[in-house]
């Protein structure tokens, strides 16, 4: 999303994330064989879940190393909490981390993190790659995207005071700006996206049990490296398009020096006329403004091969549109000016600029409105938001791209999108949503968003639906959430339309998710129903989900103070869901209404199953929500079961701090 608003209940709830922090050890550790994961989980976990990707995941702790492996830890600003599965390797200068191959590979993919400069605006830093022990290359790594600071929308400055001294802050509890005397903020204040990640071509193709070290040389500047994960993978040869409007015919620079925009303006107006595809063969081109597209097919020779890279570059004065700046980005024409349609983009990389959060920027990977089109095989980075559509569109699919380290949300479908897919992306590292439906003046309706992975947003959700019509959020992998957000989310806020019809979320596997929302002071769920706009009311059908390892409560639903007695959250039903380990309830219920829960299977809950509050005016009658149970509701924690009879249907067990009890890693049912 593009805003944040502040909000306010009259109870809070200690953070207790700190829980899961352990000491680390310095010893290097030896593993017999590789460990393939996916979002740090044994991919039996998740099997049929998620998008279904070219390359194999390892986590840098599960690797042999003589560094120190860092975390677990779920506690806001700290960097075993952005890494995924909250852990991760520290080196010092001269150490390192190897990984043995798990299959034929050509080419890595590491996910690190390296300190800011002193001021902010970050430093480059080598990291030594070696097969085998010879073969030696070296990766740049870079923290000139990293590092944001302070509150929404965030700073490059970590010696900034306040951004909004007027806003309530948790660190004490007020207002800084109405307390006397004035707090003393701690700089530099709430530090967070930590990680990026790079690619990296090997030069010739290794075989499985090779064995693939990242060394943290002495010669550079960082103090520490931290290796998050290496992702591996056989990359095929380079696509080649003969018949086709090729951009080097018409001017564009495959080296990157020049300006190669106007070169593919050409391309795309010879081809609309020739009726030929646009092929943009291998190459860095260097494009700093937005690419306008409309019925036409534009090719690269792979992600990995042809990148179309940008500056950010400022705006004499302020666009229509309140821009203040441009970077490249493919867009379709807005639908005020007649909308796009028939475009299709396929196999090429996006590589941005963007260093800072800017909402009324369109520096987007791709924008603007796109009817009856596809989006393939793009690797986006360093964007804005990888993909920010604005509707009425219809007809869409997007599919099989990676969207990484974005300034904001990885893709979002705002306004009045309509009849479209977005399935099988990899998604890690986002600063708000990771993929969202927002209903924003008119209501999205029949989307649907299938077997996509989205990992460590370090703000938000990882999926939310903001309003709309019949979509539907299935068989996807969600995995750490890191601050004021769900894995899954449906909201009432933003100005959405209402929801209506019915909203499926089926099949789906959140893993460590349940933040703490720093506004409220209480950890939300795994999945959070959220009422502050208007009454959720709607079919929502909740199937087949399975919560692992959820920081607080499993599922949320929840009202904003201000609005409790306005309105309500009614008629969600659960069903044939699994819940493994939480570190406080199963339920937490802080609204009217009510639920149904069928065949909820829980295990390893942390305290009482349903902490159930209602609009805390805790009448003799009872809470104002409501459970009802269809049946088959089995299993519990440390307080017995957790769906028992004398919960029925609204006892008030309102504990607004209870203790949290880490639950072991998740394994097979």
């Amino acid at each position: 999303m593009t805003h944040r608003r502040m909000l306010a209940l009259p109870v809070v709830l200690t953070l207790a994330a700190t829980a899961w922090a352990i000491p680390a050890s310095a010893s290097a550790r030896t593993v017999a064989a590789p460990v393939v994961t996916r979002a740090a989980l044994a991919p039996s976990l998740v099997a049929g879940r998620g998008a279904r990707v070219d390359f194999l995941e390892q986590e840098a702790e599960n690797a042999r190393t003589n560094g120190v492996v860092i975390g677990p830890d779920r506690t806001p600003y700290t960097l075993p909490a952005e890494a995924s599965g909250r852990r991760a390797v520290k080196l010092t200068p001269g150490q390192y981390v190897e990984f043995t191959l798990p299959a034929a590979a050509n080419a890595i993919n590491v996910r690190y993190s390296i300190p800011d400069a002193p001021g902010g605006g970050g430093i480059t830093a080598p990291l030594d790659v070696t097969v085998n022990g010879k073969s030696s290359k070296t990766m740049t790594l870079t923290s000139q995207y990293a590092w944001l600071y302070n509150q929404y929308p965030f700073t490059n400055d970590p010696n900034a005071d306040l951004l909004h001294p007027d806003w309530w802050i948790t660190e004490c509890s007020c207002v800084p700006a109405a307390t006397t005397p004035t707090p003393t903020i701690t700089k530099p204040f709430r530090p967070m996206h930590f990680y990026d990640e790079q690619r990296f071509l090997l030069g010739r193709t290794y075989k499985a049990g090779d064995r693939v070290r990242l060394t943290a040389p002495a010669r550079g500047d960082a103090a520490w490296t931290v290796i998050d994960l290496l992702d591996s993978q056989l990359v095929a040869p380079p696509h080649v398009r003969l018949i086709a409007a090729n951009v080097l015919a018409f001017g564009a620079d495959p080296t990157g020096r020049r300006e190669s925009s106007d070169a593919f303006d050409r391309a795309i107006a010879f081809a609309k006329r020739a009726r030929l595809k646009v092929y943009i063969p291998p190459g860095t081109y260097q494009v700093n403004r937005h690419i306008i597209v409309d019925n036409v097919t534009i090719e690269g020779a792979g992600s990995w091969y042809t990148i179309i890279k940008g500056k950010e570059v400022a705006l004499p004065e302020p666009a229509p549109d309140l821009s203040v700046h441009t970077g490249v980005g493919f867009y379709g024409r807005y639908v005020q000016d007649g909308g796009s349609g028939n475009v299709h983009l396929s196999g090429f990389a996006i590589e941005g600029d963007v260093r800072e959060r800017i909402d009324t920027d369109q520096v987007n990977g791709v924008g603007g409105a796109l009817s009856d089109s596809t989006v393939d095989g793009l690797y986006i980075r360093h964007t804005k938001v990888g993909m920010w559509f604005d509707g009425p569109m219809t007809n869409t699919r997007i599919t099989n791209n990676v969207i990484v380290d974005q300034i904001a949300d990885a893709l979002n479908f705002h306004t009045g999108v309509t009849d479209s897919v977005v399935s099988d992306n990899f998604i890690r590292n986002t600063g708000d949503d990771g993929l969202a439906m927002w209903s924003e003046a008119t209501a999205n309706a029949g989307n649907t968003f299938d077997h996509n992975t989205v990992q460590t947003p370090t703000l938000a959700n990882g999926i939310a639906i903001y309003g709309g019509t019949d979509n539907t959020v299935s068989n996807n992998l969600v995995a750490d959430p890191i601050r004021e957000g769900s894995g899954i989310h449906a909201g009432s806020r933003f100005g959405a339309e209402a929801f209506a019809g019915k909203l499926a979320i089926t099949d789906n596997t959140v893993v460590r998710a349940g933040t703490y929302e720093l506004n409220w002071n209480i950890g939300l769920g795994a999945i959070w129903l959220y009422a502050l706009d208007k009454s959720i009311e709607a079919d929502i059908q909740v199937t087949g989900d399975h919560y692992l390892d959820s920081t607080y409560n499993a599922i949320m639903l929840v009202s904003e103070w201000g609005v409790k007695d306005l309105y309500s959250i009614s008629g969600v039903k659960f069903a044939d869901i699994r819940v493994d380990g939480t570190g406080t309830s199963v339920v937490s219920a802080r609204v009217a209404g009510g639920a149904s829960f069928e065949n909820v299977d829980a295990r390893n809950v942390g305290a009482v199953g349903i902490n159930n509050c209602g609009s805390f005016h805790f009448t003799p009658a009872g809470s104002e929500f409501g459970v009802t149970d269809l049946g088959g509701n089995d299993g519990g924690g440390v307080t017995g079961p957790w769906f028992a009879p004398w919960m029925l249907p609204n006892t008030i067990t309102c504990d607004d701090r209870p203790p949290v009890v880490p639950p072991p890693p998740p394994s097979r049912w």
